[in-house]
């Protein structure tokens, strides 16, 4: 979901549309971790793609909201809207008086969860996620944003454990595939990265945001030419070139993405990604 004042797909640097696993490496701007595991309230409600449209939407649901605070459906849009409008802190205040309103419900906590997460209160925000869903109904967008926690924690190991319990339940999914070849680029493991990130953007429901991530991490890899090639499946041709040459840049200005540029091959390791028994494309 795009933030602040809703560029277009073309204005952005390819950077900007690396998942929130990455965040805290070079310049990135953060993505809503709701883009990564669904949206945060997995409501039903489509939010406009004009800005315009988006401030508006927002101030009527805002309206309503104000009328009855602890409506969950309403409360849950408002958020929505606010998030992708970047009001992160606004979010999570209408998500806080609602999970105090609602302690136990898993879809309201879940929300709460990874609105704190956005916020960029990680601690917090992994604390409410271990409420969101039990051991015996796990919700496969709630083992996701757990992963991105752990890897924003730096903890890769257990940030892949997340993400293969979240493949188990929704097999190939694309967004978290995503994340998991993401993690293993922070982890310094490339060519693991590039198989996962390349099975992702297979699938039929893969976004942009997954092609871009591929294209990324084939970058890092010095794999230019097929990394402007997968940027241009949803960019101009300039753009894909201009998002190319903002990766360069970006590696060439950051310690720790020519550390992970830079880390040795690992041979003999297995197989990404997908558990056993789900269709590899």
């Amino acid at each position: 979901m795009t933030k602040a004042l809703l560029p277009s797909a073309r204005q952005l640097p390819l950077c900007a549309l690396a998942l929130a696993a990455l965040v805290g490496l070079s310049g990135c701007n953060k993505t809503s971790l709701g883009d990564i595991t669904g949206s945060i309230g997995r409501s039903s409600t489509t939010l406009p793609s004009d800005e315009g449209e988006l401030r508006r939407f927002a101030e009527d649901w805002g309206r309503r909201y104000d009328r009855n605070p602890k409506d969950k459906t309403t409360a849950l849009t408002y958020a929505k809207a606010l998030q992708a409008l970047d009001q992160n802190t606004q979010a999570v205040a209408v998500l806080q008086g609602l999970a105090i309103t609602y302690p136990d419900d898993m879809k309201v906590l879940g929300a709460y969860g990874k609105a704190l997460a956005d916020a960029g209160n990680v601690q917090q925000a992994a604390e409410v996620l271990r409420k969101a869903h039990t051991p015996e109904r796990p919700d496969w967008s709630i083992l996701s944003a757990q992963g991105s926690l752990a890897d924003r924690l730096g903890d890769h190991a257990a940030a892949r454990g997340y993400y293969e319990d979240a493949l188990k339940i929704r097999p190939n999914e694309p967004s978290v595939l995503s994340n998991l070849g993401l993690s293993y680029a922070l982890a310094k493991d490339l060519p693991h990265a590039e198989e996962t990130l390349r099975l992702a953007a297979s699938q039929p429901t893969a976004d942009m945001r997954v092609r871009q991530n591929l294209a990324l991490v084939l970058a890092l890899q010095g794999k230019f030419p097929e990394a402007e090639e997968w940027s241009r499946r949803d960019l101009p041709p300039i753009d894909a070139a201009q998002n190319v040459a903002s990766i360069r840049q970006m590696i060439s200005q950051s310690d720790t993405w020519r550390d992970i540029q830079t880390a040795p091959k690992r041979n003999g390791a297995r197989k990404c990604c997908a558990p056993e028994g789900a269709r590899s494309l």
